[in-house]
């Protein structure tokens, strides 16, 4: 492995692309690709926007061998698109599970985890292409009322590949009508029966992990400044990116920050740019391109874009890089001493702001070609050549900015912009800034060799999916319901999933040097490709590996050695902070003040790793499973560290009753409250904390029974109802969890029985439950689909239902 500071010679561009199963577009496309392009660039002199020539392109020194982007090579990844999607008969797209022929790919464990879609020109029947094109038809009319693919094309394709064949008949139960044992056990054969379909043969349940609407353009503006668009993607790939962008088209014209969002100028700026790099013109799309430019130019033009939609623009060379606040590289040389250092920020910041450092440190532009000089005319009331740049650097539209910039923000950006960049531009302060440089490229380097080229995501690059964490609740709703033996081989291939996918070794090299914490033992988000080390999913992990050793060997497989579950215990030990609770992936390195300087005016809560309920009370669950298996571990560190985390939990507490953070929203994180208290041993009757949360979910029953929370409570932080009042299945799901862990059976079983109505009479003919609105959320305002949660959590809330309420009747 390289050395810090030591260059690596043929190192070689890794692309890969994520899919996202969409009935909206035969295939969504989600990127790992280097989006900054930081990682291909290494010499790049000073680019003068105002010279149109598209030279540029010369002085990138792409670290690889001659055309590595060459058509055998998409053909081999991604099939051969041949003909035009609209006209042809014949052909498909098939869903491909832990493959990766490529020589370009690298992975810790033979792509265990890895999914993605390749065309097959002589795959599927007419009949078939006929089914998927009705589907997306269907999506396209009612893209305003569902705008989720609802994961249609993966059903498809596993409903021929695994039938489901059900001779067990649905359930309704009537409004007057008890709901029977009999109905509930029925009900969840149903669906583990429809659930065990739709999983992998390498264990994990794939699905889409979409939502955001700003990841796309980052690649294919990184594709089209390295001028590699046309090598990488077919035309039959851009083709349907094009229908997803036009599919996710607000009626207003505009394009929000994530699909469910309203128009915003980040959101609006950054697709209208993409498509036209895609080869749309300005009056395509039957009105489309036309609707969305009105909308920017109707609420200021692109000048008013975040921060983040200036430094994609100025990249792309339709934006100056004087219209951007300095994001100086030499502050990844200042000590590490201070709090403002980048190593004791959150390391999605950091790794965001990165190769954001590499490029505004460069002032790098792509070619200026004939699309980037009409998007200058496009996306402006002004010639470009009148702009106030200095004006634009903290211009915002109304719609994108949830954190306003404050005072001491602008005075700190205005003085690095007039003071200290025109000195750090000059000779002898320059070589300071090419020794920064250097520096930040390493760090890149870093990153991209001990992530496989996947990295953290999902903004650097793009998160490859949510498998662990979602396979790992899985295992425990099929646990739950005490069905197990009937689903052994579901189990068997879930449990063979987590163990290839533990965290087996450290980073290497000094990792104090790479501000990078232990990661041997750990569980990651996805993919042990992936790599990261995160504090719940560790405890996940580690949770359901304990589980699944006390059940039958030959029912499950062998369990995991001792060695590895102390290995993760060791990781989520050293993640615990001073006051008792669990950030994200490290430890909080510094101070809350710090957020004053979040330059991102469309999250919040960015800067540093703060410290979540839902990680801590992970790590309780963890714990005090271990301990019951292994009580001679580590028992008086795990004591200290369960008691701990219940005080923090107990502190964190808002006056209301609830919690909130990750996920939508307080029925969410409510549920992890109540169940790291009960872990811990904490009972209802003599702890003030599980009773104020238990009020406050039964505050928010709905009428007809169970809960639907909005995303905007996220935003807001303010409990909201969906529209009209209805109820979602994984709202419910999480609600009914909560109760009946705090023993809402012995009190009051009624709410519970109205959830579980809502529950089994949401089920759909197959088995399957219905998609319904988002579910996910990172850093407060941005949405992400977690599509297995609809699965999930109704079995996982309706087996506790079936064995902790009725039976205890």
């Amino acid at each position: 492995m390289r050395k810090k500071g030591s260059k690596t010679a043929g190192r070689h561009p890794t692309i890969e692309i994520y899919t996202h199963f969409s009935s909206h577009c035969m295939f969504r496309i989600f990127p790992t690709y280097p989006i900054w392009a930081t990682n291909q660039i290494k010499s790049i002199s000073h680019y003068n926007p105002s010279d149109s020539s598209p030279s540029l392109a010369a002085s990138l020194t792409l670290l690889s061998p001659p055309n590595p982007l060459s058509s055998s090579l998409v053909d081999r990844r991604f099939g051969e698109y041949n003909s035009s999607i609209e006209s042809r008969v014949s052909g498909g797209d098939q869903l491909k599970i832990a493959e990766g022929n490529s020589p370009w790919l690298r992975t810790t464990n033979n792509h265990v985890g890895r999914q993605f879609w390749e065309f097959d020109p002589n795959h599927g029947t007419s009949e078939e292409i006929s089914e998927v094109e009705k589907a997306r038809e269907n999506f396209r009319i009612h893209r305003f009322e569902q705008k989720h693919s609802a994961d249609i094309l993966m059903r498809l394709q596993f409903a021929k590949e695994n039938p489901c064949n059900l001779d067990i008949p649905q359930v309704h139960v009537k409004d007057e009508e008890d709901v029977t044992e009999e109905m509930v056990t029925n009900t969840l054969r149903r669906a583990l029966s429809f659930h065990s379909t739709i999983q992998a043969h390498d264990g994990h349940w794939p699905g889409d992990y979409g939502g955001p609407m700003f990841l796309l353009p980052g690649l294919i503006i990184t594709l089209s400044v390295t001028g590699a668009l046309n090598a990488v993607l077919s035309k039959e790939h851009q083709r349907e990116m094009c229908r997803y962008l036009y599919n996710h088209q607000n009626k207003d014209g505009g394009w929000g920050l994530h699909i469910e969002g309203h128009s915003t100028m980040f959101g609006t700026g950054l697709t209208y740019v993409t498509l036209r790099l895609l080869g749309e013109g300005a009056q395509d799309g039957d009105g489309a391109m036309e609707r969305g430019r009105k909308w920017i130019l109707d609420h200021g033009s692109a000048t008013a874009i975040s921060s983040w939609g200036k430094m994609w623009l100025s990249v792309l060379g339709v934006f100056e890089w004087a219209g951007n606040n300095p994001l100086p590289p030499e502050i990844w040389m200042l000590p590490y001493m201070l709090p403002i250092h980048p190593g004791r920020m959150w390391c999605h910041c950091r790794m965001v702001y990165l190769p954001m450092c590499y490029l505004y440190g460069k002032r790098f532009v792509g070619p200026i070609t004939p699309t980037v000089l009409s998007l200058r005319r496009e996306l402006y009331s002004t010639p470009y050549h009148e702009i106030n740049w200095n004006h634009a650097r903290n211009e915002c539209a109304k719609e994108d900015l949830y954190y306003p910039h404050p005072l001491v923000q602008d005075i700190l950006w205005g003085f690095l912009h007039k003071v200290v960049e025109p000195v750090l531009m000059q000779w002898p302060a320059k070589y300071l800034r090419e020794k920064a440089l250097s520096t930040v490229m390493d760090h890149i380097h870093y990153e991209d060799e001990n992530t496989r080229y996947i990295c953290i995501g999902p903004v650097n690059k793009g998160y490859n999916g949510s498998q662990l964490w979602d396979t790992a609740f899985t295992i425990q709703a099929i646990i739950a319901t005490e069905l197990s033996k009937e689903y052994g081989p579901t189990l068997n291939r879930a449990h063979m999933f987590v163990k290839n996918s533990q965290v087996l070794e450290d980073c290497p090299g000094d990792l104090a040097s790479w501000y990078r914490h232990i990661s041997k033992g750990a569980w990651p988000f996805s993919t042990a490709d992936h790599g990261w080390p995160i504090s719940d999913c560790t405890s996940e992990g580690l949770k359901v590996a304990l589980l699944l050793s006390k059940l039958p060997s030959d029912l499950v497989g062998e369990p995991i050695e001792a060695r590895r579950l102390y290995d993760a215990v060791n990781v989520i030990l050293s993640l615990q902070n001073a006051d008792g609770g669990f950030a994200t992936y490290e430890l909080t390195r510094s101070y809350s003040w710090l957020e004053i300087i979040n330059p991102a005016e469309t999250f919040g809560d960015i800067v540093i790793d703060y410290p979540y309920v839902e990680c801590t009370s992970a790590a309780i669950q963890a714990l005090t499973t271990l301990r019951k298996l292994y009580h001679g571990h580590r028992r008086e560190e795990i004591e200290d560290c369960i008691d701990k985390a219940a005080r923090f939990i107990e502190k964190i507490q808002a006056a209301d009753g609830s919690y909130g953070s990750w996920a939508v929203c307080f029925t969410y994180a409510t549920w992890y409250g109540v169940k790291g208290l009960v872990a811990a041993g904490k009972h209802y009757n003599e702890c003030a904390a599980i009773r104020k949360a238990c009020n406050f979910l039964l505050s928010k029953e709905l009428a007809s029974g169970g809960w639907g929370e909005s995303y905007l409570s996220c935003q807001n932080k303010v409990y909201t109802n969906i529209g009209d009042d209805r109820p979602h299945v994984v709202n419910t799901g999480w609600a009914m969890l909560s109760l009946i862990d705090a023993g809402q059976a012995e009190r009051d079983p009624t709410p519970l029985h109205r959830a579980a109505r809502v529950l089994i009479n949401s089920q759909m003919e197959n088995g399957d439950y219905p998609q319904q609105e988002i579910m996910g959320v990172f850093n407060r305002n941005c949405m992400i689909t977690y599509a297995a949660y609809r699965n999930i959590f109704p079995i996982w809330a309706l087996g506790e239902y079936r064995c902790r309420v009725l039976r205890s009747k």
